[in-house]
């Protein structure tokens, strides 16, 4: 199997009304840092090293809510606070700089080389926001 079968990537919201098409057995590996109670109980594991920093996090949802009081559409704050707080390059060093993200990476890929299919999750619609989902899934096609 290639990557592209092996390693997908959704949202919450379209697994719980049915949006998305995904292999029957793949898992779904919430990404996120901070899970609700009905997150966890669409996912079948999450890992909580792989979602933002807290202190990015914090940041990226203050001037996002910035931007909205300025009178900002959702995806356009979203979007525009992203590039306001370097989101993906910080994101980014992270990944390759935090000892349990290199864990659960490492983790990831070891499950992607054995051939089993993996859906990344978390709570963002990608289709007018970005989203460190998307830059996880490409960090891990490079580590294959």
């Amino acid at each position: 199997m290639n990557t592209d079968e092996l390693l997908q990537d959704t949202y919450v919201a379209a697994l719980q009304y049915d949006l998305v098409d995904l292999p029957e057995d793949a898992t779904l590996a919430g990404v996120v840092r901070r899970p609700t109670g009905w997150f966890r109980s669409v996912i079948d594991e999450n890992y909580p090293p792989l979602g933002p920093p807290p202190d990015l996090l914090d940041e990226f949802k203050q001037r996002q809510e910035d931007f909205k009081m300025q009178g900002m559409c959702d995806e356009g704050a979203h979007n525009a606070a992203w590039d306001e707080v370097g989101f993906e390059d910080r994101y980014q060093a992270h990944l390759t700089e935090a000892a349990d993200a290199q864990e659960a990476i490492a983790e990831l890929t070891d499950r992607l080389r054995a051939e089993e299919q993996l859906v990344l999750v978390c709570f963002e619609n990608t289709n007018k926001k970005r989203c460190h989902r998307t830059l996880l899934q490409e960090h891990l096609t490079a580590q294959l």
